[in-house]
């Protein structure tokens, strides 16, 4: 039987930057710099999608058993 899993690693904390960040209203407070003619807040967006993706794989690879 395999032990109780523990949910307190503070590996688990890094999860709140991609929670975070996306709410900071400086980041998006510009229209430029434009990035092959889309808007900082489109190409933003898909930068936090990234961000996410990198925080939760690392997340996930250090805190598997």
């Amino acid at each position: 039987m395999d032990a109780p899993r523990s949910d307190r690693n503070p590996w688990y904390w890094l999860l709140v930057v991609p929670i975070v960040v996306p709410l900071v209203p400086a980041l998006f407070n510009a229209v430029e710099p434009r990035l092959f003619g889309i808007p900082l807040f489109y190409w933003l967006q898909l930068v936090f999608i990234l961000l996410s993706v990198a925080v939760t794989l690392v997340v996930y690879w250090r805190t598997r058993s």
